[in-house]
């Protein structure tokens, strides 16, 4: 029953009333039949599946069972949710020390998991993870020294942090059925009083910020040279708004156009909607994947898995679940379907179609050099919810500091 649902909602049930109109010749015919810039470019034409997670967090139960047993802190359900997928990702929302935290950051928040967070991850079959977002450099540029070098000695790829600009936006590759797979990760959000020193530059430590894209838009374009499908997965959002903010939607389309194939990300702790931006295929929210709140409806989650040929999406699939003692459940039955109707609803408030359309790359998008239009939104989102608690374990650093007079961007992690 439960492949009788997905089938049917597999990349959206209700189809929206049609897709944004295009006119004029078909973007595709521009460019050189033999190239990865060009919109119907299928490489060597065999089929690659990717999954995708949202927010994974190592407080809470999660981070009592870190201690116990990193092998199994993250327990078996990931492996089912990511089932089929070669590639499989999640937003790691925290900075990764050896175990303390050497600056802490003036914020609200400050979360710091210790290195056996690697062997909970690997070992929950994630392949690559991102720490491109508001607690990447919770411990200052000390423990982001440390994240980087504990992410090298034990070789799992975390992408979205570097020691300046061109680590942080540097891709993930990985050759998959002989298809060039690139993967780029960056932050919308970071703490407005934070954004100078969190921020990474040709000669700064930090995070990918998006906060002005001209840098992830021009990674983007890169990446478009050489590989076969490029992904951007952004921490973007509005704490518990189901919406996309108006920051979310002209980056999505800057994205696109430069190239990017799949645009998803996480961080507003709910679900959003996901569906077609042209061609490539845009993700709002996933939601949380293994967190500590257990308060609907930040409990609700799941895994996007996307099959793809080259830079042509061939499926889209929601998988739901619910997020019990810090880690997701899947969902089977009624249950899964309310939960896909619900997914499946969400899009009513993007600029997504159900599904794909002409391409909206065009060779201009993809090769010129992208400078933010000064119209871009180049603000961190702000929230105003207050109902999380924050987690504390002997293997998880949780500090509360005094606010500051910024608003914290994200009191839930």
């Amino acid at each position: 029953m439960l492949l009788l649902y997905l089938l049917i909602f597999s990349g959206g049930g209700q189809k929206n009333p049609s897709p944004p109109s295009t006119s004029g010749p078909q973007p595709s015919e521009a460019f050189p039949a033999h190239s990865p810039l060009n919109p119907d470019w299928r490489g060597d034409g065999r089929s690659v599946t990717l999954g995708f997670g949202g927010d994974v967090h190592f407080a809470g139960a999660v981070a009592t069972s870190l201690a116990q047993n990193p092998a199994t802190a993250l327990g078996a359900t990931f492996g089912q949710l990511f089932a089929g997928a070669r590639l499989r990702m999640v937003n790691v929302e925290s900075s990764v020390t050896d175990g303390t935290c050497p600056e802490p950051q003036n914020k609200p928040y400050i979360f710091d998991a210790p290195a056996t967070a690697i062997t909970a991850l690997r070992n929950a079959t994630v392949t690559v993870a991102t720490e491109a977002n508001d607690h990447g450099m919770d411990c200052g540029s000390q423990g982001l020294s440390q994240n980087l070098a504990i992410a090298a000695s034990t070789k799992f790829p975390i992408i979205g942090i570097g020691n300046d600009a061109a680590q942080a936006f540097a891709p993930y590759r990985i050759r998959i059925n002989g298809q060039r797979i690139a993967v780029i990760a960056a932050t919308q959000v970071i703490a407005d009083n934070l954004v100078s020193t969190w921020s990474a530059t040709a000669t700064q430590p930090g995070v990918a910020s998006a906060l002005n894209p001209t840098l992830l838009v021009r990674a983007v374009q890169r990446a478009r040279r050489t590989s076969d499908t490029v992904v951007v997965y952004l921490h973007w959002g509005t704490e518990t708004q189901a919406c996309p903010n108006p920051a979310q939607e002209p980056l999505a389309e800057q994205l696109v156009r430069a190239g990017a194939d799949i645009v998803i990300g996480a961080d507003a702790h709910v679900l959003l909607g996901g569906g077609y931006l042209g061609s490539s295929y845009v993700d709002y929210g996933l939601g949380n994947f293994a967190f500590y709140d257990n308060t609907a409806p930040e409990t609700s989650g799941g895994s996007l898995i996307l099959t793809v040929v080259g830079r042509s999406i061939t499926s889209a699939t929601f998988r739901p679940a619910t997020v019990l003692a810090g880690l997701p459940q899947p969902l089977s039955g009624a249950p899964a379907a309310n939960a896909l109707q619900t997914w499946d609803a969400a899009r009513n408030c993007t600029n997504l179609a159900a599904t794909p359309y002409t391409s909206l790359a065009s060779e201009r998008g993809e090769t010129s050099s992208f400078i933010a239009p000064a119209t871009t939104a180049t603000t961190t989102s702000t929230t105003t919810s207050a109902g999380s608690v924050s987690p504390t374990s002997s293997s998880t650093t949780t500090t509360t500091i005094p606010p500051t007079t910024t608003t914290p961007t994200d009191n839930a992690g």
